[in-house]
């Protein structure tokens, strides 16, 4: 397998992010996040921290870090360590946070609010035909 570099690791980690597939992301003082993220490709996990994107994923957002670990359980002993480390300098905002995952909006053909009070989209249901309209 060959080896990928850092900037292929950290966009990598970035995409996965983006996608909503990390196992826990805090957001620090800074607008900068904590994210654990276990890679289902490789089976590694790893611990990314950085800022927010101003470029629309044409660059890596200045001062990204990540840290890579062997298994999913060394991942999150080491998150809790940098979290628990974070929380004593007064660094953490908000705890599983989402703010600027991805873009909720571009997802795809979402007709309804996240926070709608519909479970079902008017556009797709079913017509009812009364019996005047019965042919």
């Amino acid at each position: 397998m060959q080896e990928r570099s850092e900037e292929q690791i950290v966009s990598r980690l970035l995409e996965l992010e983006n996608d909503g597939q990390a196992e826990q992301r805090t957001k620090l003082s800074g607008e900068r996040f904590l994210s654990l993220i276990h890679d289902p490709d490789n089976g590694r996990s790893y611990i990314l921290r950085h800022g927010t994107d101003q470029t629309e994923g044409a660059e890596i957002p200045a001062g990204t870090e990540f840290f890579e670990y062997p298994s999913a359980d060394a991942g999150q002993r080491a998150f809790e360590q940098l979290l628990a480390e974070s929380r004593q300098a007064g660094e953490v905002e908000e705890d599983d946070s989402t703010d600027d995952i991805g873009d909720f909006e571009t997802g795809g053909a979402e007709v309804r609010d996240l926070f709608a009070d519909q479970d079902e989209d008017e556009l797709s249901r079913d017509p009812v035909i009364s019996e005047e309209e019965e042919p």
